[in-house]
């Protein structure tokens, strides 16, 4: 009997017997002793926060009793706790109402994933190799407290850096604090598909530099340029739930949904209408809607009076639907139908994200649907957009507020590799990848290898970890304080908090407590105010008024899994007082038309990378359905979860649309080259009615060279393909703005997956 079949027998049993009939001495296991009061067969429910994306929906928890493999004093062996074994959505948090998505369904292998690094590592082999040796914490605490020491003592504070992920939480706010006392610069912080240009937007559009949350349930009507809200963007599973509700919530009443884009998403498969049109030209056409709005009067015009737009005052005399029709391939009357259904048809939203804003001219795009908004006079309105209101957690944590970072990941990287010694001595990485994320040209890689000392937290070996001297294993999300600030979803605000549903597996540290732990033991130490991290989450919930009466708010938050409702003006972010204001009445807030617009928003036409005569086609990656931006990739159950449109698995494609398949000789699951001025790559093709004929597209998140046993080595990664173009204003990447070719080079070779008509077995998992 092998030690895995031991294991299973020991978890139906609940006995030790198999062990005399072993016959192994190597495969015999020890019992330990419970350390906690269990009860057998008796289910708990416990409030959790979803990790997995930034919506931060609510969750429930199912914990009973489980066998767990453990490593105690070196010795393996199995002890009985208390497990999560189903998550669901918590009924009662407002940004998801009981609803979970596939892939917070799929969080609960984050804990038990076979490939988690479960306790401290210190690099003994070359950098990248992946040869770590088990430290205790105290030496992996010692070592990183070591390497901050000596640059705080010879001056050299600012070269301590940190890389992460973007996030208003608490989390963020420690790392932030904790770098501000060393004396360190701010974190640069990454994520391939950012909305850092829609909340660059909607600050100058609104005062609030953050994600809208849509009333769909009393929208009538509803034009979404490119934002895939049902499926990957902002907070799908709120957006979900109205949704529903705006097709069907009320009887004889069922709202209009147009969706434009280039590749038909899982949100433009349910629209009632799909429009196609050049990629980059998504804010013309919202011009031109308003152009015949204005022109016909069918809303005031002074809604939006003096929006730094070209021609705003004038009527967009450029936006003339005939010259829209140009510019976009929309045509010239559908251009008139759609201003006329939008106008009248009220209350009316327009959503945009997503392929939209990830061309060079993204903030003129979003800055144009907001001006389309405002027009439309829903702003702040039931039908239209508001604003979810946000918690000030340096305010609320009494800790000075601090600015973000002045760097972006490119400009970090390029200032690596532009200096002789490395700017960054010693550096800290928290959940993110870029050498897998971030464009080539960037050359990330090669910017963190000229870093002497790096420090990871990852709880998995990545593309980025893997390249980590230390490596200090946090704890999942189930096993430690977990907690979310949502940006959007709901009317009202929402602080996220719930404490561990379980007792850790293994030898891991939550990340919070480990800072607070080095910022103690520091030879200057920083002096924050929290012993640990439930100190802080205690702080910040202080000052909110009770939801329960009787019950103080940090009490009654564990319980439901965090706070909701109207929070205290002093701490509440205050809208930007200098913002550029669209309003939904005849008067304008701040000089808006005293902006010049190569100042305000950057590009107006997009630029693209290649030259089209040799690169006759778009190129665009997008947000996997399963994986995201590779981020999740490792979880096998989205590996094997059946993409929602092609219904393929385990694997890449590239989708092209009929007419030029049939006009290169490609047909379905063809072994294709694809090839922009940055790289190539080979992947089965897919044939798809819903791509435009001048597009080439393929889901992002495989292609993992280091990621476990269930995402290395499968499919490819088509951010090997991006030019380094950005979005001037915020530096956000372009992604969208790559032309590539395609050649067919081989018939079908087994490699596209499929669910339905034609799957084959994956023999390295027995099916």
């Amino acid at each position: 009997m092998d030690r895995r079949s031991f294991i299973k027998l020991t978890a139906v049993s609940g006995t030790t017997a198999a062990l005399a009939s072993c016959g192994n001495p190597d495969h015999q296991l020890v019992r330990f002793v419970p350390d906690e009061d269990i009860v057998p067969g008796q289910a708990v429910w416990k409030p959790g926060v979803c990790p997995l994306c930034p919506a931060g929906c609510g969750l429930t928890v199912r914990v009973m009793d489980a066998d767990a493999e453990v490593v105690r004093d070196g010795k393996s062996g199995v002890v009985q706790i208390l497990a999560a074994k189903k998550l669901e959505g918590n009924p009662n948090h407002p940004i998801n109402r009981g609803g979970l998505c596939a892939r917070g369904q799929a969080a609960i292998q984050v804990t038990y994933h076979p490939d988690r690094i479960t306790q401290p590592l210190k690099r003994t082999g070359n950098r990248g190799d992946g040869t770590y040796a088990a430290v205790t914490w105290d030496a992996a605490i010692a070592e990183a407290v070591g390497s901050l020491n000596k640059l705080a003592s010879g001056g050299n504070a600012r070269s301590l850096a940190f890389l992460g992920r973007p996030d208003n939480g608490h989390r963020r706010a420690l790392i932030a604090e904790f770098l501000a006392r060393f004396g360190a610069p701010a974190a640069v912080t990454y994520e391939l598909f950012a909305d850092d240009v829609l909340r660059r937007a909607n600050g100058m559009s609104f005062g609030s530099a953050q994600l809208p949350t849509f009333d769909l349930a009393n929208t009538r009507y509803l034009l979404s340029f490119g934002a895939d809200f049902l499926g990957t963007w902002n907070a799908p599973v709120s957006h979900a739930r109205a949704y529903g509700e705006m097709r069907q919530g009320q009887p004889g009443v069922r709202g209009h949904f147009v969706q434009i884009e280039s590749r038909v998403s899982q949100t433009g498969a349910s629209a009632d209408e799909w429009v196609a049109i050049r990629p980059g030209t998504e804010g013309a056409l919202a011009l031109g809607i308003a152009h015949v709005i204005m022109r016909d009067k069918l809303q005031s015009a002074g809604a939006a009076a003096g929006a730094a737009i070209p021609g705003w005052s004038q009527g967009l005399p450029d936006y003339a639907p005939e010259q829209v029709e140009k510019l976009t391939g929309v045509s010239a009357a559908k251009v008139e139908r759609l201003a006329r259904e939008f106008a009248q048809r009220s209350p009316a939203a327009a959503a945009v994200g997503g392929a939209a804003l990830a061309h060079t001219n993204a903030l003129f795009t979003a800055v144009a649907v907001n001006a389309l908004n405002a027009l439309a006079g829903t702003v702040g309105k039931p039908g239209g957009l508001v604003f979810t209101p946000q918690m000030d957690v340096g305010a609320a944590a009494k800790i000075g507020a601090r600015p973000s970072a002045a760097m972006s990941m490119q400009q970090w990287a390029a200032a690596l590799l532009a200096g002789g010694e490395p700017a960054a001595q010693a550096l800290l990485i928290d959940g993110v990848n870029p050498v897998f994320t971030a464009p080539r040209a960037w050359k990330v890689r090669d910017a963190l290898a000229r870093v002497p000392f790096i420090v990871s937290f990852g709880s998995f070996l990545d593309e980025t970890s893997i390249l980590a001297d230390l490596i200090l294993p946090d704890h999942s999300f189930l096993e430690s304080w977990s907690e979310s600030l949502p940006e959007s979803g709901s009317a009202a605000g929402v602080v996220s908090a719930a404490p561990p549903v379980m007792k850790p597996l293994h030898q891991t540290r939550a990340t919070p407590d480990v800072l607070l732990e080095v910022a103690r033991q520091l030879e200057k130490p920083l002096e924050l105010p929290w012993q640990t991290f439930d100190e802080m989450l205690a702080m910040t919930m202080t000052p909110l008024p009770a939801m329960t009466e009787g019950v103080d708010a940090w009490t009654d938050a564990q319980e439901k899994g965090g706070w909701w409702g109207e929070l205290p003006t002093a701490i509440r972010l205050k809208p930007d007082s200098t913002a550029i204001r669209l309003k939904p009445d005849s008067t304008v807030e701040s000089g808006f038309s005293r902006i010049q617009p190569e100042s305000g928003f950057g590009r107006i036409q997009p630029e693209f990378d290649g030259d089209p005569a040799q690169y006759p086609f778009h190129f665009l990656p997008y947000p996997s359905n399963q994986f995201l931006d590779g981020s999740l990739a490792h979880l096998p159950w989205l590996q094997e979860m059946p993409d929602p449109l092609t219904s393929a698995m385990w694997s890449s494609w590239i989708e092209i649309n009929p007419q030029t398949a049939a006009r290169l000789g490609i047909v379905q699951g063809d072994l294709v080259e694809v090839t922009s001025q940055h790289g190539t790559l080979r992947s089965a093709a897919y044939v798809s009615p819903g791509i435009a004929p001048d597009v080439i597209a393929m889901p992002a998140g495989q292609g993992h060279a280091t990621f476990t046993r269930y995402a290395s080595g499968r499919g490819e990664n088509p951010v090997g393909l991006l030019a380094p173009m950005t979005e001037e204003t915020t530096g956000a990447v372009a992604w969208a703005a790559t032309r590539v070719k395609i050649a067919r080079v081989g018939g079908p070779d087994g490699r596209l997956i499929l669910f339905a008509g034609g799957m084959r077995e994956h023999v390295e998992h027995g099916r």
